[in-house]
C-alpha cells in the first residue's frame, strides 16, 4: 500500500503547520514551570557569591540547615535547645562546642513549658533569675485565639503564623519545641512529607536556620541510636539537612551523650565510636549541658541481661550478625571473649 499519496502528504504538511504554530503560541505564552534549569557551571558560579554556611552548634547544626534534634522524653531536649538559643543570641560558644556567627535574634517556639516552668528552670527557686539577651525571643500559643475560618485546620493556621512571625520579627534562626505541635501524626508518611515541605519552603524563602525538636518512640536501650529511632523517621530523615540525637547513659543518671545521625555540610564526626558526652546540671540558675568529652556509645548503653540460655544465644547471634567483634559482644552480654568464641564455634560461625 502506497502511503505517499497527495492526500496523505497534504495531511502531514497540515499537521506540521499546526505543530509549528502551536510552538509559536508556547513561545509567546510559556506555561508555568516548577523547575529552574541552568547549567551546572551556572549553579556553581551563583553559589560562589553566597557565604559558606557557619556553625551554629559545632558540626551538628550549620546555618541555612533544617536540623532535627530527637531523643526519648525527659533527657533534656528543651534544656539543650534553650542553651543553644542563648549561645547564639549572645554570640558566645558553649564550652566544648563551636559557634561561628555573630550575636543575632533567635525565635524559640515553645509548645512544651509554661512561663512559670521556664522561670523555675532559670532561677534559684524563683529568685536570682538568669539574665537572657533581648535577642532571644520566645513564642507560645495564645489559648484565647480560635482558628480563623479561612484555614482548613489548626496546623495550617499554626504554620502560617510561624511565617508571619519570621516576617514581623525579622529573624533568621528558628527553634521549634516540638514537632508534634506542628502536625498531629508524624508517623504518617503524607503528614510528615507535608510538614517537611513546609519547613523547607520557609527555610529557602527566608534563608532560615531551623532546629526542630522531636521524640523517639520506645526504643531498645541496649542498641546504638539510629535514624530508625526518630518518630516518622523515613520522611523526616529524607527531607532534613542534618540530625542529631541525645542518648541516655546508663553509667550515671545525669550523664547524656550527643550523636550525629545525618549531615550534609560535613563528614560524620560524632558517630558510634565518638559520641559527645555531657552532664546535665544546674550549677546556679541555668539548666545546662556541661561538656565532658568524647567516648564510645557502647560504653553508655544498657547492658543486656538474658533470662534464659536460648535468649542469650539469640542475642549473641543477633549482635554477631550486626558485625560486632567478640570482645564487644562479650561486654554487652556480660561474659568473657573466650566464652563468646566457643559459643560461636559450636554454632559453626
Amino acid at each position: 500500500m502506497n502511503i505517499n499519496t497527495p492526500e496523505n502528504n497534504f495531511g502531514l504538511m497540515e499537521f506540521k503547520y499546526e505543530l509549528k504554530n502551536e510552538f509559536k503560541v508556547l513561545e509567546n505564552n510559556p506555561p508555568s514551570n516548577c523547575f529552574n534549569i541552568k547549567t551546572v557551571t551556572k549553579w556553581i558560579d551563583e553559589a560562589k557569591t553566597r557565604p559558606i554556611p557557619k556553625m551554629l552548634f559545632s558540626e551538628l547544626w550549620f546555618e541555612n540547615e533544617l536540623c532535627i534534634l530527637f531523643s526519648d522524653t525527659n533527657l533534656g531536649k528543651s534544656a539543650l535547645a534553650i542553651q543553644i538559643a542563648n549561645s547564639i543570641s549572645k554570640g558566645f560558644s558553649i564550652y566544648g562546642f563551636k559557634l561561628e556567627v555573630m550575636p543575632q535574634k533567635v525565635l524559640f517556639f515553645d509548645f512544651e513549658l509554661s512561663d512559670k516552668q521556664l522561670e523555675k528552670r532559670y532561677s534559684n527557686n524563683f529568685i536570682d533569675h538568669y539574665e537572657f539577651n533581648d535577642n532571644f525571643l520566645r513564642a507560645e500559643i495564645n489559648p484565647e485565639q480560635d482558628t480563623p475560618e479561612e484555614f482548613k485546620s489548626f496546623e495550617e493556621y499554626l504554620c502560617n503564623s510561624i511565617e508571619q512571625a519570621v516576617i514581623n520579627e525579622n529573624v533568621r534562626i528558628l527553634i521549634i519545641d516540638n514537632l508534634t505541635y506542628l502536625k498531629n501524626d508524624t508517623e504518617k508518611a503524607k503528614d510528615a512529607l507535608q510538614l517537611m515541605k513546609l519547613l523547607n519552603n520557609l527555610k529557602r524563602k527566608y534563608l532560615l536556620s531551623i532546629l526542630v525538636l522531636a521524640h523517639t518512640p520506645k526504643r531498645d536501650a541496649t542498641k546504638p541510636i539510629s535514624k530508625n529511632d526518630l518518630s516518622g523517621s523515613k520522611m523526616l530523615m529524607n527531607f532534613c539537612d542534618s540530625c542529631f540525637a541525645i542518648g541516655e547513659s546508663f553509667q550515671e543518671s545525669n550523664l547524656r551523650y550527643l550523636k550525629q545521625i545525618k549531615q550534609r555540610n560535613t563528614e560524620q564526626i560524632y558517630d558510634t565510636h565518638n559520641v559527645i558526652t555531657c552532664k546535665i546540671e544546674n550549677p546556679s540558675n541555668f539548666l545546662q549541658f556541661t561538656f565532658v568529652g568524647y567516648e564510645n556509645e557502647f560504653d553508655h548503653l544498657k547492658q543486656y541481661t538474658p533470662k534464659s540460655s536460648d535468649e542469650r544465644m539469640s542475642k549473641i547471634l543477633e549482635l554477631k550478625g550486626q558485625g560486632l567483634p567478640n570482645t564487644k559482644i562479650a561486654e554487652l552480654i556480660g561474659c568473657t571473649e573466650g566464652n563468646i568464641r566457643n559459643i560461636l564455634k559450636n554454632q559453626d560461625i
